[in-house]
C-alpha cells in the first residue's frame, strides 16, 4: 500500500491532524534522546484513544505494514526510531484510569507521564517510586517498553517490580490481559516478558501499576571525596553494612564542575575529586539510626565532610543537581554521547580506573555520574560531531568502555534497553543459543515481525532483520557510520 494510501486510511481513524507524512513535519521524531542515531519514519500516525490505537494497529496489520510505538522519545539507545516504517505515537493516551487508594493500585494509559502520576497520587500520601530523571517528560509506556530505573530503584526496583499488569494489543490487533491486577501470577509470567521487549512485542494500552505509601521519613545525604577511589570503596562499604539505601548515587569531579557552574547548582564542593548523594527512607527511628551509620561508614572511609539536608528545599537542590546533570553537560560541548553499562559494585574503583585510562589514551573527556548502589554506570562524553577525529575517538572511548565492563562481569544494559545502539555489543553476553530464543519468543507476540523491526537482537540471530532498512546494516557498520553523523543531547 502506497504511503498516501496508507496515510489516507488511518487519517479516517484519527483525523488528518494526527497523520504526518511531510519531511519537516517527520524531522522532530527521527531521534530519541541520543540523536546520533537518525531514522526517518514512513508517516506518523498519533492516536487519541484506546479504540483509535487499536483501530489504528489493526488497519496497519491489514496492510502488513510494519512499527514502532513511541512515548516521550526520552530514551537512549535509538529504540523508539522507525527506519521507513510507521512511528505510533502514543504519548495522547495520558489518562490517570482509576486509582485505588486502599488496594495501592492504579490504572495509566501509556503516555501518562511519570511525574504527572506521582503529582497526582502525592495529596493521598502516595507515590509511584521508579523516578528516571527524565520524569517531567517520559512517560509509563516508555518506561515499562525499557524497564526503565532510576536513582530510587536500588530500594525500590525497577519498573518491572511496579506493573501488575497490562493491557497488551498485539502487532495483529488482538488484545490480550497480561499479569494480574491482584500481583499474583498463574502460568508464565507473559506480563514480565513483556516489560522490557522494547516495543518489539507490541503496544500496552494500560497498565496496573503498584502505588506505595510515602515514608514517614527521608534523610539526603552529600559525602565528598578527595578520591574517586575512596568514593567507590564506600559505596560498597553501605551495603555490606546491611544498610540499603533508597539511593545511592555517583558524581565525579568533571560532573560537578559542570553543575555548579550551570542554572542547576546544587552547592556541592567544586574542588571535590567525587561525591555521593545518599538517601534513606523508613520510620523515623530506623532512617536516623542508618543516617549516622552512614554518615560514620563515610567519614571513616576518607570523606571530607557529610552534609545532610535539613529542609525540603534543600533535599530538591541536592537532587536538582544530580537529575540535571545530564542537561548541564550542554555547556561543555555541543554534543553528548552516554553509555548505560552495569557492573559487580565491588568492581567500581578498578573500572573507574580503567574509564580514566580510556578517556586519557583517546583525549576526550568523561563525566561519570551514576547509580553506584547497584552498579549502573553512566559515563558521558561531551564532544563536537563536526570534527570527524574527535568524533572517531569519543566512539573508541565507549567501545573500550563497555568491554571494560563486560570483562570486570557486567552487562551492556541497566535502563536504557538495546535499542539501535548496544546491538554491537550484545554478542558480548549471550550466547547464539540465548539470541535464538529470544527471536523464538518474539515470535509467539509477533509471528511477523512488524513492531519495532531491526532492534535489540543483531542480523544473524534473527532473519527477519535482513528484511529492514535498519538489517541491512551490521552492528559494525553502524556504529562507523553513527561516529560520522551528529551525535549527542
Amino acid at each position: 500500500m502506497s504511503n498516501v494510501a496508507l496515510a489516507e486510511k488511518l487519517a479516517v481513524i484519527v483525523g488528518d491532524r494526527f497523520v504526518l507524512q511531510r519531511d519537516g513535519d517527520l524531522l522532530v521524531y527521527n531521534s530519541d534522546g541520543l540523536p546520533g542515531y537518525r531514522r526517518k519514519p514512513r508517516l506518523a500516525v498519533f492516536p487519541g484513544s484506546r479504540e483509535e490505537t487499536v483501530a489504528v494497529v489493526r488497519a496497519l496489520a491489514d496492510a502488513g505494514a510494519a512499527f514502532v510505538p513511541r512515548g516521550a522519545g526520552t530514551g537512549l539507545s535509538g529504540g523508539a526510531l522507525a527506519d521507513d516504517v510507521v512511528l505510533l505515537g502514543l504519548h495522547r493516551l495520558k489518562r490517570v484510569m482509576s486509582i485505588d487508594q486502599e488496594n495501592l493500585r492504579a490504572v495509566v494509559e501509556p503516555g501518562v507521564v511519570n511525574l504527572v502520576l506521582n503529582k497526582t497520587i502525592a495529596p493521598l500520601g502516595l507515590l509511584y517510586a521508579p523516578d528516571p530523571s527524565s520524569e517531567a517528560a517520559c512517560t509509563i509506556g516508555g518506561n515499562l517498553a525499557e524497564n526503565a530505573g532510576g536513582p530510587h530503584c536500588l530500594k525500590y526496583g525497577v519498573t518491572l517490580n511496579h506493573i501488575l499488569a497490562i493491557t497488551a494489543l498485539l502487532p495483529n490487533g488482538e488484545i490480550m490481559s497480561l499479569g494480574n491486577p491482584e500481583g499474583e501470577i498463574d502460568g508464565y509470567d507473559l506480563r514480565g516478558a513483556f516489560i522490557g521487549s522494547e516495543g518489539c512485542f507490541g503496544v500496552a494500552l494500560d497498565a496496573t501499576v503498584r502505588l506505595t505509601k510515602k515514608p514517614v521519613a527521608v534523610r539526603t545525604m552529600l559525602a565528598d571525596f578527595t578520591s574517586v577511589d575512596s568514593a567507590a570503596h564506600v559505596t560498597s562499604a553501605i551495603i555490606a553494612s546491611g544498610i540499603i539505601p533508597a539511593a545511592l548515587e555517583f558524581m565525579d569531579e568533571a560532573t560537578i564542575k559542570v553543575v555548579e557552574s550551570s542554572v542547576y547548582a546544587a552547592g556541592y564542593p567544586s574542588d571535590a575529586a567525587a561525591v555521593l548523594l545518599i538517601e534513606v527512607d523508613g520510620n523515623e527511628a530506623g532512617v536516623s539510626a542508618d543516617r549516622d551509620a552512614i554518615e560514620k561508614i563515610c567519614l571513616d572511609g576518607g570523606a571530607r565532610a557529610v552534609k545532610v539536608a535539613r529542609t525540603e528545599a534543600e533535599r530538591g537542590r541536592l537532587w536538582q543537581g544530580r537529575k540535571k546533570a545530564f542537561g548541564a553537560m550542554g555547556r561543555m560541548a555541543p554534543h553528548l554521547v552516554v553509555q548505560d553499562a552495569v557492573i559487580p559494585r565491588t568492581k567500581l574503583a578498578p573500572v573507574l580506573r580503567r574509564i580514566a585510562e580510556i578517556a586519557a589514551a583517546n583525549r576526550v573527556t568523561v563525566c561519570n555520574v551514576f547509580h553506584a548502589g547497584d552498579g549502573n554506570l553512566h559515563p558521558n562524553i561531551p564532544y563536537n560531531a563536526d570534527d570527524p577525529d574527535e568524533s572517531e575517538r569519543v566512539h573508541r572511548s565507549m567501545g573500550e568502555i563497555m568491554h571494560a565492563c563486560v570483562d570486570a562481569g557486567g552487562s551492556i544494559t541497566g535502563e536504557h534497553g538495546v535499542g539501535l545502539d548496544k546491538i554491537g555489543y550484545i554478542d558480548l553476553i549471550f550466547s547464539a543459543e540465548s539470541l535464538r530464543a529470544m527471536c523464538r519468543l518474539r515470535e509467539v507476540f509477533d509471528p511477523d515481525h512488524r513492531s519495532n523491526p531491526g532492534k535489540v537482537v543483531p542480523i544473524h540471530a534473527c532473519q527477519e532483520w535482513r528484511a529492514t532498512p535498519a538489517g541491512r546494516k551490521s552492528p559494525a557498520s553502524e556504529l562507523v557510520a553513527v561516529s560520522a553523523e551528529s551525535q549527542g543531547v
